[in-house]
């Protein structure tokens, strides 16, 4: 074991983990692009992003510039009473990219905390209105962070199950599509005196496999929420920042929501921070003489300048030419590649949306986040030099943009090999 290693061990709980049985935690001492190298000198291509939020590759060389720069100037300061440029012009360049009813942004410091901050609006919303409503609706085998509120409207599994009598009351619902859509809009309109929002992960469930639903009958969903006063919160932790092939999930959409939720890819995969959009109906419904209808939420690092600096400047590489050519380029491959995976038998559900591909493999356990298959398929994965960590026997990849042709296709190549490893 090595030394860096054995600290570790000594000290640290790692997320999403078994402790007792896991393998010793890899330690990483350098990234540069898609690569990152171990402290034995071996390279892992990141295929995950690391977690889905690094957008332009490891230390990339603007974004650190630019943080260095912020950080001589100034580092921290409280946002409550006071300001800074790069929380406003941050606000100002992401509101003129996210549908035209988006007017305000309210500054947090992952994605869990994007969502609880837009399910505090939306139930003060109700309460400051003076309507009494008690349940959110949400997507069956939702993900929306491991925070209180986040967790409750997330799909309940083994994951939930310790806080379940502690999770508050929500009408869960199948993902839309042309089958059932009318019998959600019954089940909606049954509930709808009683439901403050809707949250749901537009286009697709990440956690959940990375199952992708259509935009039309998102629309659809949306336009029935509208009809009954249930507003929406988009929550675009995952799909925003170009995932799907297109700025955001939103792009795909004429239904606009009332509250959108950011962060992963927003600084670029540098620093922690999340955003809450909403509209201007949301804002002013806490506007007050009553102090007591403001929204009474906070963190210590609120609009912290250096993550803000970073957020304006992987934006800023987020729209320039070079980096929405290569989004192309990614999304044309992964479709080329699927058009392969098709073929293979104990391959099912191929899909993919922009630079998202995933697929299932075929075994006894079935579909699950537990299938023992994937702690298998992650372990050869690593020792060919690539980070994929599959959701059971989901294998996906989600790369930075910044990866070349022949890096996706060693990537494809290595999948290909590893699949007939599993079959042989």
């Amino acid at each position: 074991m090595s030394y860096l290693k054995k600290r570790d061990k000594a000290v640290n709980w790692h997320p999403y983990t078994q402790m007792k049985t896991a393998e010793d935690a890899i330690p990483i001492v350098k990234g540069k692009g898609v690569y990152l190298f171990d402290d034995e000198g071996k390279r892992y291509i990141d295929a995950v992003s690391s977690w889905w939020v690094t957008l332009h590759g490891h230390s990339h060389p603007y974004i650190a510039e630019r943080i260095f720069e912020q950080l001589n100037t100034l580092e921290q300061v409280i946002f409550a009473g006071f300001t800074h440029e790069p929380a406003i012009e941050l606000s100002e360049k992401l509101l003129q990219l996210l549908p035209k009813n988006q007017k305000k942004s309210f500054y947090s410091d992952n994605g869990s905390t994007a969502v609880e901050v837009a399910l505090k609006m939306c139930i003060q919303y109700a309460y400051n209105n003076g309507k009494e409503k008690k349940k959110i609706l949400a997507f069956k085998n939702a993900y929306h962070g491991d925070t209180f509120g986040a967790m409750s409207v997330s799909g309940r599994s083994a994951w939930t199950q310790p806080f379940a009598e502690m999770l508050f009351e929500v009408v869960f619902i199948d993902t839309p599509n042309a089958e059932n859509i009318e019998s959600l809009q019954l089940k909606i309109n049954n509930w709808a005196d009683d439901i403050i929002c809707f949250i749901y992960e537009p286009l697709v469930q990440g956690a959940a496999g990375m199952l992708i639903y259509k935009p039309d009958d998102l629309n659809k969903l949306m336009k029935i929420c509208r009809n009954k006063n249930i507003l929406m919160i988009q929550d675009e932790v995952f799909t925003g920042f170009g995932r799907t092939g297109k700025l955001f999930a939103a792009d795909y959409l004429s239904e606009m929501p009332d509250i959108m939720c950011f962060s992963k890819g927003l600084t670029g995969g540098t620093l922690p921070m999340g955003i809450t959009t909403c509209s201007n109906d949301i804002f002013n419904s806490f506007l007050s003489d009553n102090q007591y209808k403001a929204l009474f939420h906070g963190h210590s690092f609120t609009a912290n300048p250096l993550a803000c600096t970073a957020a304006l400047a992987s934006m800023e590489l987020l729209l320039n030419e070079e980096t929405q050519d290569n989004i192309h380029l990614i999304s044309e491959r992964h479709s080329a590649f699927l058009d392969i995976i098709k073929e293979i038998s104990y391959i099912e559900n191929p899909r993919q949306i922009g630079t998202i591909i995933a697929f299932d493999i075929i075994t006894k356990e079935g579909i699950s986040y537990f299938n023992n298959i994937g702690k298998t398929l992650y372990k050869e994965f690593l020792a060919r030099g690539i980070i994929i960590r599959p959701l059971g026997n989901v294998i996906y990849a989600v790369p930075p943009y910044c990866i070349t042709a022949n890096e996706l296709e060693y990537i494809y190549q290595n999948i290909l090999e590893v699949l007939d490893v599993f079959q042989s």
